[in-house]
């Protein structure tokens, strides 16, 4: 299927540009009483004088007042004029530029303004004048311009932060917080939304995620310099699909024609991890045009970094335990010590392909690969407190057992996140400047664990174990790190071994095409846009899970034997001697053939899935005075089957039948945006639009998956009625922007939620074998009333109008504030009323940066809230909390002039650490800490 898909995609290109030549006669007889002037138009580029490419500026025609907005590499589209017409270009950080163009009639001219010309204006008179402040000025202008809420981070600008992948870019725009995995980003909430809220787009193309438990996409397996920009459109247009509830990212790749000539470009640098070592980042761009008019183009991007991690961990599980004196008091049931020794790699390739015989056509092909590689090794201490063993005079705060139990474990786990994307398509301009363009994409998202193997002793030593958080919460003291029980190798023996592999693949195939055609109805000039898209996505899921207690299967050697002469260390605690990792994977090499039969919860974790998504929509834009309007219909029917296996009374040694899941759904989403300019620098916005998340697909078939440790056994339950989630979404804001390359604006917004889905957890009993447990259960529901509410505030400034040396000054700030709730259909520990899992109340950013003869430095600072992770059905006390966090990062650069630049980059230098804990602060889940990290490195391009 996919070398058929790669033939068809390569061959796109050339039977679209096939077509729109025959389809140029057809739409150029059509009748002039529905289009604007027949054969008039402008095409063309807005430059600097350099000759790059100028996005976001505005193009007015000064006789008609007819507008046209330049895309991300300058062009620009501009129908119905004709004879000797004036044009007026206006790009903030540069002074207004005019140039009056003979457009012949009948046919489209092409042009080229240029803007910052040094023999039109003064070099005082150029704001746009470092690299700071070119990224600066390309984002504004795009923002300013756009008909809905956007924000966009040019390359320029994601290169001025310590930022090595998408996620970590995402966290200066406004409105957007991550969530991280030992420190680095990962997940994205936008405006306090969960993270499955917004879609992913590399050039247009849906990213599926690579992750089996959710559709956000792991935005770490993307790094940040295959990136030309990143727009982030917080409102939609019906042109856009409706599955992004809170916003849609999309991240372009570079052209070969952003330049139009031979350019290379690239980095490299090592620096020093504060808990880890050293780490190397290296990339390189070449791209090229071709050919006596260069009609072809083509660009490569390769991107490769390694870093090593050992940050420290401690987990401890909470809950209430009844006191020998009849009382009850919060305490451990469980802690874990976890040293980790992890290699986190990450490479990219992207390339294009492009053929531009002319202003008007242009074909395409474009691809990407990432690849992000975690290979971990973990040295874990367990201890396990039994509420049998609690000794008097327990409090919330402290406690003795005796006979804890005690482990020592190490696993080996090698993860590997791959995302591929390919899309063929073309565009054609015709005469009466209606906009034709369709393309054919591919995206495959896999994530693989090819290992997690786990080898497990237990010490025959039960000793008496008070613990103390009176001091600190955070690292509390262990009475076991003085008398020493778990450091005696002599008294462990083998418990256990366990093997688990899985894979899990997304694969979608997506036809789209739109049409652009301007028109006059009603005397008033009117471009209509319609399109239709056909998503097609099959996903499927394969675990093996393997566990053995067979004393056959303990290593040959003994614990000791196992074990190196380095210690085990997280934050002050010896946990006692790393085992080594040459012996215990020869040992999983060896005993993984024999480990025993596959466990029935593996064969339930299996699942497959397809959605077809087939929509279509309809919108007009259009222009009363200085309001811009957009107002259209997008529809949007699902398809869903899925099915996993029916292990129900049923060990998995038997034949099992499969459960099915079939679904069909359509949904309406009306839409209005509307854009008005009050002046030249101040813009006010105002959206009436609908959107949805779709449930995720681990969530929806009928799975049920029973998961057992001794006496512990949990149950995680999929939910074929789970709905997905709409919202019904209000948007309005003012922004305005300063001539010396700044803004300031405040945005609003309100969505009204219906059928959020969150995960419930609550315990019960189960019977097996005619004895009764007590079981944990997960199951996803859908909550009936929702509501996310915020305000964005946003400053950003160049402080040009100072004087001599301190005109190199500027800032950007921002502050979120969001507020969240939903309500539930029926009491949970007697609440129907919940905060919104991952909303922060307030989120905020600020940097100061400084550019100035080839120098540049930045100071940057953001930081978050606490936010809710998971609700307990049965105690509030036990919701999951994620505590905020804040960090501080430092960059700095000199440009030689002459192409080569050399840059240092400092992060985490607040040492910020990632915690987690249950209802209140004090009852700490997890404690994780991950230095600070300095690069060093130059960059060069030609």
């Amino acid at each position: 299927m996919k070398l058929g898909l790669l033939l068809s995609a390569a061959s796109l290109p050339l039977v679209f540009a096939v077509a729109a030549q025959a389809a140029d006669v057809a739409v150029d007889a059509a009748p002039a009483v529905a289009a604007a002037p027949a054969g008039d138009g402008l095409i063309g580029r807005v430059v600097n004088a350099d000759g790059s490419p100028l996005p976001g500026a505005e193009i007015i025609d000064r006789a008609s007042g007819r507008r046209a907005v330049s895309n991300s590499q300058g062009e620009f589209n501009l129908g119905g004029v004709s004879g000797q017409v004036t044009l007026e270009a206006r790009y903030i950080g540069l002074p207004t530029a005019t140039q009056t163009v003979a457009a012949a009639p009948g046919r489209l001219t092409s042009v080229t303004v240029m803007m910052g010309s040094g023999d039109a204006v003064a070099v005082a008179d150029v704001i746009v004048n470092g690299v700071i402040t070119e990224g600066v000025a390309r984002s504004l202008n795009q923002q300013k311009n756009a008909d809905g809420v956007i924000n966009v981070l040019s390359a320029d600008a994601i290169g001025r932060y310590p930022d090595p992948n998408v996620a970590e870019s995402l966290q200066r725009v406004p409105g957007i917080a991550i969530q991280r995995d030992q420190g680095e980003g990962r997940y994205i909430n936008v405006r306090g939304a969960p993270s499955a809220f917004t879609a992913v787009s590399v050039d247009g193309v849906t990213v599926p995620a690579v992750d089996p438990g959710t559709r956000a996409v792991d935005l770490d397996t993307l790094p940040s310099d295959i990136v030309s920009n990143i727009e982030i459109s917080k409102t939609l247009l019906p042109s856009q699909d409706a599955d992004s509830i809170a916003g849609a990212v999309n991240i372009k790749t570079r052209s070969p024609f952003d330049q139009r000539r031979l350019a290379v470009s690239g980095y490299a640098g090592g620096s020093y991890n504060d808990y880890g070592g050293e780490d190397i980042r290296a990339g390189a761009t070449a791209s090229n045009v071709f050919g006596a008019d260069q009609t072809f183009g083509g660009l490569l991007s390769y991107s490769y970094s390694k870093t090593n991690r050992r940050p420290d961990n401690v987990e401890s599980g909470w809950t209430k335990m009844e006191t020998p004196e009849g009382g009850e008091v919060f305490a451990l049931e469980e802690t874990l010590f976890k040293d980790y020794d992890t290699e986190r790699t990450r490479q990219s390739l992207s390339g294009s392909l492009e053929f531009r015989p002319s202003e008007s056509l242009r074909a395409w092909v474009r691809g990407s690969f990432a690849q992000f590689e975690d290979d971990e090794y973990r040295n874990q201490l367990l201890l396990t407190y039994d509420e049998d063993n609690l000794q008097a005079g327990a409090t919330d705060r402290k406690a003795t057992f005796d006979e804890v139990t005690v482990e020592r474990q190490l696993r080996h786990r090698t993860q590997k996140n791959e995302i591929m994307t390919l899309t063929a398509g073309g565009e054609r301009i015709f005469s009466n400047g209606a906009v034709l363009d369709a393309s054919l994409s591919w995206a495959d998202s896999e994530q693989t664990y090819p290992n997690r193997n786990e080898l497990l002793f237990r010490s025959r030593l039960k000793p008496s174990v008070a613990y103390d958080f009176s001091g600190s919460h955070y690292e509390p003291t262990y009475s076991i790190f003085s008398t020493g029980e778990h450091m005696n190798a002599a008294e462990y023996r083998f418990r256990e071994n366990a093997f688990r592999s899985s894979t899990t693949q997304q694969e979608e195939m997506t036809f789209q095409t739109n049409l652009e055609l301007p028109s006059v109805l009603a005397g008033r000039e009117v471009t209509w846009k319609v399109g239709g898209k056909y998503r097609t996505r099959d996903v499927s899921a394969d675990e093996e899970r393997f566990r053995s207690r067979d004393a056959a299967h303990a290593p040959s050697q003994s614990y000791g034997d196992l074990l190196t002469d380095t210690e085990s260390r997280n934050y002050d605690y010896l946990l006692g001697y790393k085992f080594d990792n040459g012996l215990v994977d020869d040992y999983f090499a060896q005993m993984r053939p024999l480990s025993g039969r596959r466990v029935p919860d593996s064969i339930a974790a299996d699942y497959t899935a397809k959605e077809d998504i087939l929509s279509a929509y309809a919108q007009a834009r259009f222009d009363i005075g200085a309001t811009n309007v957009t107002l259209g219909l997008r529809v949007e029917n699902t398809q869903f089957e899925g099915e996993a296996a029916s292990l129900i009374d049923n060990d998995g040694s038997d034949p099992f039948d499969m459960a099915r899941v079939d679904r069909d759904d359509t949904e309406f989403f009306p839409n209005l945006t509307v854009r008005h300019s009050f002046s030249d620098n101040l813009i006010g916005r105002f959206a009436l639009t609908r959107s949805i998340s779709r449930p995720e697909f681990n969530q929806i078939v009928p799975r049920r998956i029973e998961e057992t440790d001794g006496s512990d056994i949990s149950y995680e339950i999929g939910n074929p009625d789970l709905q997905p989630t709409l919202s019904n979404n209000v948007d309005f804001g003012l922004e305005y922007y300063f001539a010396s390359l700044g803004v300031v604006s405040a945005n609003a917004f309100y969505k009204d939620l219906t059928d959020y889905r969150y995960i419930l957890k609550y315990e019960d009993k189960v019977t097996i074998d005619g004895a009764e447990f007590d079981a944990e259960f997960e199951t996803p529901i859908n909550a009936p009333n929702g509501h996310l509410m915020g305000l964005e505030l946003n400053w950003q400034q160049k402080f040009s109008f100072l004087p001599g040396w301190a005109s190199g000054f500027g800032v950007f700030a921002n502050y979120t504030w969001t507020d969240a709730e939903i309500e539930t259909a029926q009491a949970y520990g007697g609440r129907t009323k919940f905060s919104l899992p991952g909303q922060s109340e307030n989120n905020y950013n600020l940097a100061l940066f400084y550019e100035m003869a080839g120098f540049s430095a930045r100071l940057s600072y953001t930081k978050r809230s606490d936010y809710l992770e998971e609700i307990n059905a049965d105690d509030p006390d036990f919701d999951l909390f994620v505590e905020g966090r804040e960090q501080l990062d430092f960059t700095a650069s000199y440009d030689f002039g002459n192409g080569v630049e050399v840059f240092g980059e400092a992060k985490n230098l607040t040492d910020s650490a990632g915690v987690r804990y249950y209802g209140s602060r004090e009852r700490t889940y997890e404690y994780e800490k991950f230095g600070y990290n300095v690069f060093m490195g130059v960059r060069f391009k030609y």
